[in-house]
């Protein structure tokens, strides 16, 4: 069975939770508070201000810059504020918040429960419609599907491969959305591989997902949907974009600058191929998106069909609300996510998940010193140092770090969780990291000047 070559872990799966559990529509939230910056790149600029009325679904801050995204209104009511508000880590950033009144659509979105297969969009037309639904990548990296489908000059797409691997533990909203909207996605994947000119297009899935692997290639068979459904060995991080890439062509993507489609891939998160069918086939926009609320003492974990913009508190009621004693909520997984201190802050696109550990899971062990057993390096999915890295980071030897590779790291965590000393390896990594980016975008800005 396919998978990646260099590095990787096994940790528990713990999917076992929610995996069972079909997607159930959210309540909608009173009041919502919507990011500007729910995308790489420069966040969008408000087109709304204090006590404007909004339809669900009407455009209320526009794309700044090519590496931008529009946010479209999630709920109708009434603009009550535009300014700074606390996210998941308590850091303050621009939103726009809507107190609900009703639920009034604009008329051009189709909200029928009839499936649409014929397309006869052009490739502008179907990526033209995709920037101004202002769908981005789903799986977490919240890239513009627009920018990545907008292939430069010297480039050529050949594979289109779609990730419903969703290898990160206790996550299952990629799971449920392939099993319950199987057709939707294999559209999805006809519109993409049309808007990119490819003929190859395959669905990797994880083989700890059967029922979505017996689904979808049953559903492409009966439909005549010309995709390739690829099972893979469970082996975390499957998911990377990089390592999905060599699991499924057997092709390396070279480091930073160079990107997939510079071995002629495109990968797009299984979620986001619906937002593109609905996007295309059904002019609405990225309002809505399923999110997993689960943990081993939760009393109901759910996977939610949510409104952006819903505080994840709600999300924490409906799964019966959190354990006693000691808690700590995790917006994603164990291995990527990142700890909340403030569970009153929205869903955004990004949010595939929230986790809640309890007891001793809610804990980190108490570091102790290297042991240089080198477990880290032989985990790591990049090839990179972990240990040295991490200890240059921590000694602020930033023009070393770039030297070392840093913005390789596609900090998926391998190197934390299988460290037996529990240093925290990912915090200095993540750190080195966007510090490294930072100075390296300054001095590319101050050489254009």
């Amino acid at each position: 069975m396919k998978t990646f070559p260099v590095g990787g872990v096994h940790p528990s799966d713990n999917k076992k939770w929610s995996c069972k559990k079909s997607i159930e529509l959210l309540e909608l939230p009173d009041v919502v508070n919507i990011p500007l910056a729910q995308h790489i790149g420069a966040p969008a600029t408000a087109k709304v201000a204090k006590g404007d009325k909004v339809l669900t679904g009407q455009l209320i801050a526009e794309a700044t810059g090519f590496m931008s995204a529009n946010i479209h209104s999630p709920i109708s009511g009434t603009v009550t504020a535009v300014d700074m508000q606390p996210n998941a880590q308590g850091l303050r950033q621009m939103m726009i918040t809507i107190k609900r009144e009703g639920d009034e659509w604009m008329p051009e979105i189709d909200r029928t429960p009839e499936i649409k297969r014929a397309c006869n969009l052009d490739s502008a037309a179907i990526i033209a419609k995709i920037k101004q639904a202002d769908v981005v990548g789903m799986g977490g990296a919240t890239f513009p599907t627009h920018v990545k489908l907008s292939i430069p000059d010297g480039c050529k797409a050949e594979y289109l491969i779609i990730n419903g691997v969703e290898c990160e533990p206790y996550l299952t909203s990629d799971h449920r959305t392939m099993l319950e909207r199987g057709e939707e996605l294999l559209i999805g994947v006809e519109i993409l591989k049309k808007a990119l000119n490819v003929e190859k297009a395959v669905v990797g899935v994880e083989n700890n997902k059967p029922d979505a692997i017996a689904h979808l290639t049953k559903l492409a068979k009966e439909k005549k949907f010309d995709v390739v459904i690829e099972p893979l060995k469970v082996q975390y991080p499957q998911g990377g974009e990089k390592q999905l890439i060599a699991a499924i062509t057997g092709r390396e993507v070279p480091p930073p600058p160079a990107l997939p489609i510079h071995v002629g891939a495109v990968v797009c998160n299984a979620s986001t191929t619906i937002a593109v069918y609905e996007a295309v086939q059904k002019n609405k926009p990225l309002i809505e998106r399923v999110v997993t609320i689960t943990g081993k003492e939760l009393k109901e974990p759910r996977n939610l069909l949510t409104r952006m913009g819903t505080p994840i508190s709600k999300l924490v009621e409906m799964a019966g609300g959190l354990p006693e004693g000691d808690v700590k909520v995790v917006n994603g997984g164990p291995m990527m996510g990142r700890a909340m201190v403030n569970i009153d802050s929205p869903v955004t696109k990004g949010c595939s998940g929230v986790s809640v550990y309890s007891g001793k899971d809610a804990h980190r062990v108490e570091p102790s010193a290297c042991i240089k057993c080198a477990k880290c390096v032989v985990a790591c999915p990049m090839a990179l140092e972990p240990y040295l890295i991490s200890k240059l980071a921590k000694k602020q030897m930033w023009d070393r770090l770039e030297e070392e590779h840093i913005t390789d790291c596609i900090e998926c965590g391998c190197c934390q969780f299988t460290c037996p000393a529990g240093i925290a390896l990912l915090d200095y990594v993540r750190l080195g990291k966007q510090t490294v980016m930072g100075i390296i975008r300054a001095r590319a800005a101050a050489s254009k000047k």
